[in-house]
Parts: structure tokens; C-alpha cells; sequence
């Protein structure tokens, strides 16, 4: 990237990220935890930042929330180097780090009613915004409870509160909805969607790939620190040359399945990844003979672990699901 190009990427980026790289003094020879790292996060949308864990998506988040010193490269906060204005930056960015706690001794209400002060908020202002994201997030029952008497999904709920009532023009949410149930990633989803139409910009990191379809307007994979993938979840749909797929659960002939598109065993039947025309037919031929079935788009996962090589859980793969599925543009 030539010195005007990267300027003007800077200038309309919310975060601009150039060959950062990343070495923690324990790691073994030659390993990073960011590897020639370039990206940039637009301004005022969400950006999920998917890969397994140790990808480096937590350090990442850690470097641009000035909480970590880079090893080499360039990263920027709305326009701030991180390392020489990290003041500036802390002023207008808001993080939900993935391992830490809500203040034990307080209640809930008091941790994001506090966190507002601290930010600077008049005290009219804080209870307002304490009290919206509580209702919003489904923890009014819970205002005047300790935070040491809450589980740890509740407590996780309270962080979330924290940040997204800030007034923080970026705002850090690193796997937010770990460890929460169906009905409880579903507010967080909610909420992360109405602070984006504020036109403030959100940086999600998450091994939940359909928590980061659902949110992201665009997605970075990272894997070992290095970026693989980029785009809107469309551009990554469009890497695909088989774009969808069918589950077959019947002892069909596989010989008979194959010329449709490429064919994985899987438990009690197939996995077969079709263009549209044959993903129908394989449809019709497998209810024409009463077998059970399900059909449908390719999945981000499926992305991933054609693009990776294993799934973003690291579970064991079919023995040649990771071959020839998908082509690279």
C-alpha cells in the first residue's frame, strides 16, 4: 500500500490497522500472536472479527483499546495512533474484554450507573442511559442485586450494559455473548443493532459464526494472527462454487450423488454441496424415496473450513470435507 493509499484508508477507517504484528516475550521462536496484520474497520457499521481461539482476535481488540503494546506496524483509533495519543484514544473507545468481571461489591444498577460517571456523564444523563440498557437487556429485575450473587451470564449481561450505554464512538466487543442462553444473545443482538444506528462503530469479535452473520456488515477470518478472509458474509458467499448444500440422511448410493457436486459422508448418510438446479434434484430424487433431508445455503461455517481447513471449534472433520469445495476468487 503506497504512503496516500494508506492515508486515505486512515482518514475513513474508524480503526486502521497496517502489517501489525504482534510477539509475546513467552511464545516460541517464530510464532505470532499477529502476523502482518492489515485491515480497516468502517466507520459507523459492525465488524465481526471471527476465528478460533488464539487467533489473535482478542489481541487485536487489546492493541486498539490501548491496553497492549504492539511489536511492529501501524494501528489507529479514529484517526489517533494508539501508542502516541493513547489518552485520546481511551476517551472515545468502550470495551467488553472477553475474560474480565463487573465490580463484585457493587450492584448491578451501581456498576453501570458508575462506569458512566466515570466517563463523564452528569448524574440525570447516567440513571437515564442505566436505566434504558437495563430494560433493553432484560436485567431491571436484577438492578439492586450484587453482581457477586449473579451467574456468570448475568454478569457478562451487566458488562455488555456497561459499554453499550457509553457514549464511546467505538466500542470493543470481545465474544460478549459467551456463555449466555438463546434468549439472552438475542437482547445483546438487539442492542448491539440499535447502538450501530447511532452510527457508532463496533468491533465484534466472536466464535459464534451465526452471531456474526446476524450482526456484521462486514467479516475478517483471521487464523494464526494472519488475515485469510474479508469482506461482506455476500462477498464470502460469492468465494463459493458450490453454494448449496444437502443433507441426505439414507444409505443412497454415493455413486449415484456425485455427479450433482461434491459428496462428504457424514453420520447415517451425505453431505452433498450443489449449485442450485442439482441441489434440487438431489431433493426431489432423495423425497421421492422417503428419505429425511435438509437443504439450504452454504453456511459461514462451511466457509471457514474450506478457507481454514478445520472448523472454528477445532472438531475432528470428515475425512474429505476439505477438499475442493469451494473455490477462491
Amino acid at each position: 500500500m503506497n504512503v496516500a493509499a494508506s492515508a486515505s484508508a486512515s482518514m475513513s477507517a474508524a480503526i486502521h490497522a497496517e502489517h501489525l504484528r504482534k510477539v509475546y516475550s513467552h511464545a516460541p521462536p517464530g510464532v505470532a500472536a499477529l502476523d502482518d496484520l492489515t485491515l480497516d474497520v468502517p466507520t459507523g457499521r459492525i465488524y465481526g472479527l471471527i476465528g478460533r481461539n488464539g487467533a489473535g482476535k482478542t489481541t487485536f481488540v487489546r492493541i486498539a483499546a490501548t491496553q497492549l503494546t504492539k511489536t511492529s506496524g501501524v494501528i489507529e483509533v479514529l484517526g489517533h495512533d494508539v501508542d502516541q495519543e493513547p489518552r485520546v484514544v481511551r476517551t472515545q473507545v468502550a470495551c467488553v474484554p472477553q475474560e474480565s468481571r463487573p465490580l463484585y461489591f457493587l450492584n448491578v444498577d451501581e456498576v453501570v450507573y458508575l462506569y458512566l460517571k466515570l466517563r463523564g456523564a452528569d448524574s440525570p444523563d447516567a440513571r437515564r442511559r442505566t436505566k434504558d440498557v437495563l430494560a433493553e437487556l432484560d436485567l431491571t429485575e436484577y438492578a439492586h442485586q450484587s453482581v457477586m450473587r449473579l451467574s456468570g451470564g448475568l454478569r457478562r449481561r451487566t458488562l455488555c450494559a456497561m459499554v453499550l450505554a457509553s457514549d464511546a464512538e467505538v466500542l470493543f466487543l470481545d465474544e460478549p455473548t459467551t456463555g449466555l442462553d438463546p434468549l439472552a444473545r438475542r437482547g445483546v443482538w438487539e442492542a448491539i443493532r440499535r447502538t450501530s444506528r447511532e452510527r457508532r462503530t463496533l468491533l465484534l469479535t466472536t466464535h459464534y459464526l451465526d452471531e456474526a452473520e446476524a450482526l456484521s456488515a462486514r467479516l475478517a477470518l483471521v487464523e494464526e494472527g494472519r488475515l485469510l478472509l474479508e469482506g461482506t458474509p455476500q462477498d464470502l458467499r460469492a468465494r463459493v462454487r458450490y453454494p448449496y448444500r444437502v443433507t441426505v440422511q439414507t444409505p443412497f448410493p454415493r455413486e449415484e450423488l456425485e455427479p450433482y457436486g461434491r459428496v462428504t459422508n457424514i453420520e447415517g448418510g451425505y453431505l452433498v454441496f450443489a449449485r442450485e438446479d442439482d441441489a434440487r434434484e438431489v431433493a426431489r430424487r432423495a423425497l421421492d424415496r422417503g428419505a429425511r433431508l435438509s437443504m439450504g445455503p452454504v453456511s459461514l461455517e462451511d466457509i471457514f473450513l474450506d478457507v481454514v481447513g478445520r472448523s472454528i471449534q477445532d472438531d475432528a472433520l470428515p475425512s474429505d470435507a476439505e477438499e475442493g469445495v469451494f473455490e477462491r476468487a
